[in-house]
């Protein structure tokens, strides 16, 4: 019953019920009013005509008489007719005219026994014809007060001749057929015009509706569609609090952006505040050791000067990296996304960390049901995995394995990727520190790696966070949007 459709329908069902129960009741007051007078009267005449002409039959000798036996037939009519009030009647033969004639319910003074001289004419012709053709004749002539009804029987054992019989009933009766009929015509009009209009209707709507079904399964992604009214006033209700409903989601949308931009700048500024010493302390490092090498240099015979040269071209390389990643790590990612093959893309990361796993006997494996593709920036996502990468295979132990592995959520429109290694894990008191820069639990790192991968994730509008691993082990989980193609 939730069904507009089936609603109306049954609606329908039940003004068809209706109609047709105003209908029955409209006949029935016919029949037990003034319109069943015409049909009672008609009734009875043409009935007490029939039982004349029949007693007269089985009276009569087998073989009859070629003159009707005038006597019986008026013993007939006195006795039938007494029997049906205000029904008189007569027996007319063709050449002979009127043999008898009876009244027995005339309700006047005095006995009648005269032919009506207004209603002869009828009489007789009606008469002749039940003569001539053998069959009963029932007709009814409509006055402006009354409604004559005057039947006709032939007599079998008497060619041309007839018994008829005729009566009255009030002009309202034929009136109240017309009416009868004029209203059962209106109810059924009334039906069929209430049908097509409710079809109509049910058309209009159901085609309105599948317009707004489309228009909502063409909508791309996660786009609110906007949507053209109806004409429908309740449709178009739905259908302005719809494209509201848009507007306020496309507006908190731009204020999520907005306040997802701040966000990153504040963890920036934070950051920055949080390093301001480890920098120092990270630059500082090189430098002093810079220059221990350069005394060394100056007091040490030529010969030497050239590892010492080496030494400080090292630690030049080891600030230059520390101030490309401290650029990357603090200037805003300009992301380019664009549809990536996943697959290959993710052999590829594998690719790219396997001479190091190799050094380090550690085992490389994809996993995972990966989507065909996804949308994203392949370049700064691809600095993401490799430091994920790099980071799993220095903490793995020697013959041990790191996973990369990537599935879809479709529930959350988000693409995971993941990467895990069976080493130690991350100490649980490094866990609260884990992204920010130079938190770290290696000797020879600085801590940023962690820290651009979640930068990256941030600047695509996901996430990545750690879980330890089932017996033991890291795992970290880098979360971008996805949508289906």
């Amino acid at each position: 019953m939730r069904s507009l459709r089936i609603q109306l329908l049954l609606f329908w069902a039940f003004l068809l019920a209706a109609c047709a129960l105003v209908a029955a009741i409209i006949v029935v007051l016919y029949q037990t009013g003034s319109g069943a007078q015409v049909a009672s009267s008609r009734a009875r005449a043409a009935q007490a005509c029939e039982d004349i002409a029949t007693r007269y039959a089985k009276s009569v000798p087998t073989v009859p008489a070629d003159t009707p036996q005038t006597d019986l037939l008026r013993v007939l009519l006195h006795v039938v007719l007494l029997e049906v009030p205000q029904v008189e009647g007569g027996v007319w033969r063709a050449g002979s005219g009127m043999l008898a004639y009876a009244y027995p319910t005339y309700e006047g003074s005095g006995v009648k026994i005269d032919v009506p001289a207004a209603e002869q004419p009828l009489i007789v012709e009606l008469a002749k014809q039940a003569g001539s053709t053998g069959q009963p004749i029932v007709n009814l002539v409509r006055g402006s007060r009354e409604v004559l009804i005057v039947a006709a029987c032939p007599l079998a054992a008497h060619p041309g001749t007839a018994v008829w019989t005729m009566t009255r009933a009030h002009a309202g009766a034929i009136a109240a057929q017309d009416t009868l009929r004029t209203g059962i015509a209106v109810l059924a009009l009334l039906v069929v015009a209430s049908g097509a209009w409710l079809g109509w209707m049910l058309l209009r709507g159901l085609r309105q509706v599948r317009r707004l079904e489309g228009a909502l399964a063409q909508a791309q992604g996660d786009a609110v569609p906007h949507l053209e009214r109806t004409g429908i006033r309740e449709l178009d209700r739905i259908v302005d609090g719809f494209n509201a409903f848009g507007t306020r989601l496309e507006d908190a949308r731009a204020r999520l952006k907005e306040a997802l931009a701040q966000r990153h700048r504040d963890l920036r500024l934070t950051a920055l505040g949080r390093m301001t010493a480890s920098v120092a302390h990270e630059i500082r490092n090189p430098i002093a050791a810079m220059r221990l090498k350069a005394d060394n240099a100056l007091a040490a015979p030529p010969a030497r000067h050239a590892d010492a040269l080496a030494s400080i071209v090292t630690q030049i390389d080891r600030l230059e990296g520390l101030v490309q990643s401290l650029l990357s790590l603090v200037q805003p990612l300009n992301l380019h996304p664009r549809t990536v093959p996943l697959r290959p893309w993710l052999q590829e990361r594998l690719d790219t960390a396997r001479p190091g796993s190799q050094a380090r006997g550690v085992r490389l494996a994809l996993r995972g049901e990966a989507p065909a593709d996804a949308v994203f920036d392949p370049v700064h996502a691809a600095r993401a995995i490799d430091n994920l990468l790099d980071n799993a295979v220095r903490h793995a132990p020697a013959g041990g394995e790191a996973v990369l592995s990537a599935q879809v959520d479709a529930a959350r429109t988000l693409c995971t990727l993941t990467v895990e290694d069976d080493g130690p894990g991350v100490p649980e008191d490094l866990r609260a520190q884990l992204f920010e820069p130079f938190a770290t639990g290696r000797a020879d790192g600085n801590g940023l790696g962690l820290a651009l991968a979640r930068e990256v994730a941030l600047a695509h509008g996901g996430d990545l966070h750690y879980a330890p691993r089932e017996g033991g082990g890291a795992r970290f989980i880098l979360e971008l949007p996805w949508r289906a193609s």
